[in-house]
This record gives structure tokens, sequence and C-alpha cells, in this order.
């Protein structure tokens, strides 16, 4: 018999990282998930992708047992390593912080297909530039 889904969780974890510090403690603590466990197979799961923040939805049954799907990591967050910025501007129309070539915007298209609502790579293009855009970064 399948397991009754009690609630998702959805955190944004620094990949390789976790702790039971806040945010992962209190979200997992308020269901009664064993917070440890999660810790170590979460950090075990993503331990390839240190420095990377890592989109994760947490299943949590009724008997007090989970599960957890990892994304790939924010497209904001890809495109500020591709340009090399620390933040996106405060102003994208008039300020500009940084730019990307075309291969960049396709490389990080490519990654984040499996997320995205599409399986053409370059509609995942289309989407990528505009989360560029709205940060100030140029597609050159």
């Amino acid at each position: 018999m399948a397991k009754k889904l009690k609630t998702q969780i959805k955190l944004q974890i620094p990949g390789g990282a976790a702790t039971p510090a806040p945010p992962v403690g209190p979200a997992l603590g308020q269901h009664g998930l064993p917070i440890g466990d999660f810790v170590n197979k979460f950090n075990a799961a993503t331990q390839d992708r240190r420095g990377e923040t890592v989109p994760v939805i947490i299943n949590v049954y009724e008997d007090r047992t989970f599960d957890f799907i990892t994304k790939t990591a924010p497209a904001s967050d890809m495109i500020k390593k591709a340009a090399k910025i620390e933040k996106g501007s405060g102003n994208p129309l008039t300020t500009k912080v940084g730019s990307i070539t075309q291969a960049q915007l396709r490389e990080i298209a490519q990654k984040k297909l499996p997320d995205l609502n599409t399986q053409d790579v370059d509609a995942a293009m289309k989407i990528v530039a505009g989360t560029a855009r709205q940060m100030g970064v140029e597609i050159k």
C-alpha cells in the first residue's frame, strides 16, 4: 500500500552543506522528522555540488518517513556564476552588471532543461534569457 503524503517542504540549501540549523531544523522538526537523517542523506546526495544552491522538495509521509528530490541550481545562480558577478542589478533596465555569451546561455538552458516546462533547448534559452534580463545581465 502506498504511504499517505502529509506535506511537501521546499527549501534551498547549499550543496553538501546542510546543517540542523535554520532553515532545515525548524522546517523538518515541526513535522516530527529525524533532522540528522535528512542532513546526512542530503549531504551525501549533493557532495559533488558544493558551493551551489540546491533546491530540494521533501515529501513528508504520515508515518514520519520522508524522501526528497533535488533540483538543478536556480537559473539566477548559474547566470551569476557565468557572468562572474556577485548579485543582479538593482535597476536592470538602466544598470547592466555583466554579460554572458550565447554559448553560456545555451549551456545554462541545457542544465536547467529537466526542471523547466519545455523539452526544447531554444525555448529554455528564452526562459533563461528572460531571467538574465531581469538581473541586468546582457547576452552577447
